[in-house]
């Protein structure tokens, strides 16, 4: 009997210590199962393809599948609050847009989600640009041309955007307030009828996400005047950028990874190690410059103070355009 109880004992504490071994513990690492990536638009845009071309090489990096899923709504906003409100374990990230942590605190009168405490930086992924882009009608052919059209012409240009709140909406309001110029806003709901208006002459004027206008640049159905980064834009490196002319003007959407608050410091650290190796994948890079974007990683806290340095700059332009998307 006492060698019957021991040997039971022995297996018992065999077995507790076997738990412990590498094996056994590897199955708690992280990651162990596939990740979902969170695209708060709807399938077809910059963000989304932008999304599902990181997925692939942050997979390899990563070790595990990154399934791409797109819940659109209210700008971005209804897949902010499903990721803030998910699990803080590292397996449900949000595709990130300027939207919904650098904008939306100061466009909605409340919102399901703390755009800052729900939501923690993983790392930045892309920088964009904006162009400023006129119909074949317009008589201008530069930044400083269509200024002064608009000075001799007050509240006659309207500028065409994505819908109220939208980067391109707030990029117009920018160029307005820099410029010093009356014209006003025509949102559409998205860009592509906000592109076939334009084409079409009845509206003047947009400042709008490059890579979606960069085949009708190139075809010539539009006239692009500048480019709205500090410098001018390696796709397009004989087009001017808008800070030549009014210094400083600076208007980029920049993508970036978060995950919801609480998500253990080892886990985002993995994912941002991952991420920026798959920032390095020159295929994927290339790809994004043709497009007119370029890949930017970054560290989490790099990130956490450029969305401050962001949220302080919209907020300010927002109240002074007192720019609302609901009461």
């Amino acid at each position: 009997m006492r060698i019957g109880i021991t040997a039971l004992l022995a297996s018992g504490v065999f077995g507790f210590l076997m738990a412990l071994t590498p094996a056994a513990a590897a199955d708690k690492t992280f990651p162990n199962h596939p990740l979902r990536l969170i695209v708060p638009f709807a399938p077809g845009g910059g963000a989304d393809a932008n999304a599902r071309r990181i997925a692939e090489p942050w997979s390899k990096a990563l070790g595990q599948p990154i399934i791409v899923d797109n819940r659109p709504g209210a700008g971005g906003t209804v897949g902010a609050n499903y990721v803030a409100h998910s699990p803080a374990d590292g397996y449900t990230l949000l595709y990130t847009t300027p939207g919904q942590q650098m904008t939306a605190p100061y466009l909605f009168k409340s919102l399901a989600y703390d755009p800052m405490r729900d939501l923690v930086p993983v790392g930045r992924v892309t920088e964009g640009a904006n162009v400023l882009i006129v119909n074949n009608k317009l008589p201008v052919h530069s930044v400083a041309e269509l200024i002064a059209y608009a000075k001799a012409h007050p509240n006659k240009l309207g500028f065409a955007s994505s819908g109220i709140g939208s980067t391109s909406h707030l990029a117009g309001e920018l160029f307005k307030q820099s410029a010093g110029i009356d014209i006003f806003h025509v949102p559409y709901r998205g860009t592509g009828p906000a592109l076939n208006d334009l084409m079409g002459g009845q509206v003047p004027m947009t400042i709008d996400t490059l890579s979606v206008y960069l085949s009708s640049i190139q075809a010539g159905a539009v006239r692009a005047l500048g480019v709205s980064t500090l410098k001018r834009n390696e796709t397009l490196p004989d087009l001017p950028a808008i800070a030549e002319t009014l210094p400083g003007f600076e208007s980029i959407p920049i993508n970036y990874v978060t995950v919801p608050a609480g998500t253990p410091a080892e886990i985002i650290q993995t994912l941002n190690a991952s991420l920026n190796r798959a920032l390095a994948d020159t295929k994927l890079r290339k790809e994004l410059i043709d497009q007119g974007t370029a890949m930017v990683g970054s560290t989490p806290q790099e990130m956490e103070r450029i969305i401050k340095s962001e949220q302080e700059k919209w907020r300010d332009l927002i109240k002074r355009a007192d720019i609302k998307i609901d009461e």
